[in-house]
């Protein structure tokens, strides 16, 4: 399936108010395309995508990459200290113990040292690589029918990783990347403060190889279920009903 397609389709199907954002993780071996634009000025991962979704096709290299908790998550270094020690999570209000946040990071997911040498992001529709994770930021129900169009043809159920913490970095790339699979985030305290995340929006990250699948799930659903769910036909007919008793 074309990207340019299946971003399309997403973006039509859920009514997304923002494009999909496509995201290429470049190993060292990799030769980087010279005529993708290096972000202008530091950043956090989560800034960068939000960049992304609203249109920009960048890249981001270890040198402009402003979070460290998001330096760790690609490996490109350790956590620093006051982070992996729990303190400044705990400072912030994130956890009522040191002990609690410590624990929360050392068992975080994360990239090995070398994996990766820097990420491109950018709008799927006209992506100029091949991705490696799709992300979609939008409404709970828009997601949840993404996670439905991933189990369409399968069935079973599907296992969700997130801390509330790194969001966009751990929970909808390096998870989706490593185990394969799509996974889901509500968003974290990062992303929320630094983006323009609204508070009802939340996060799916998709593996590439999914996509396809997802896609022609997302078809079916939409021929019907999505048409019932969405027109609320059994909660009218309740509130009806129920209208209809207290005048009787």
């Amino acid at each position: 399936m074309k990207i340019t397609e299946a971003a399309n389709e997403i973006q039509s199907i859920l009514q997304l108010k923002d494009p999909p954002v496509a995201v290429k993780l470049f190993r060292p071996s990799e030769n980087i395309p010279s005529d993708i634009k290096l972000i202008e000025r530091k950043s956090r991962y989560c800034q960068f995508l939000m960049l992304a979704r609203h249109g920009e096709t960048l890249l981001l290299t270890a040198e402009r990459l402003a979070c460290p908790a998001a330096y760790a998550a690609f490996g490109f270094s350790l956590l620093p200290e006051k982070i992996s020690s729990g303190q400044m999570l705990h400072v912030l209000g994130l956890y009522q113990t040191k002990e609690a946040a410590a624990y929360t990071m050392a068992t975080m997911p994360r990239l090995k040292a070398n994996t990766v040498s820097a990420i491109a992001a950018g709008p799927l529709e006209g992506f100029p690589l091949e991705p490696d994770i799709v992300i979609v930021e939008g409404l709970p129900e828009q997601i949840m029918w993404l996670c439905l169009a991933r189990t369409f043809e399968t069935g079973g159920r599907l296992n969700f990783s997130s801390s509330i913490f790194q969001c966009c970095c751990v929970d909808v790339t390096v998870v989706p990347y490593t185990t394969k699979e799509v996974n889901i985030s509500p968003g974290c305290y990062g992303t929320r403060e630094a983006t323009d995340l609204p508070p009802e929006h939340m996060f799916i990250g998709i593996p590439m190889s999914f996509l396809g699948q997802i896609v022609k799930g997302l078809r079916r659903l939409s021929k019907k279920a999505m048409i019932k769910a969405r027109g609320k036909s059994v909660y009218h007919a309740h509130h009806q009903g129920k209208v209809k008793r207290k005048k009787g």
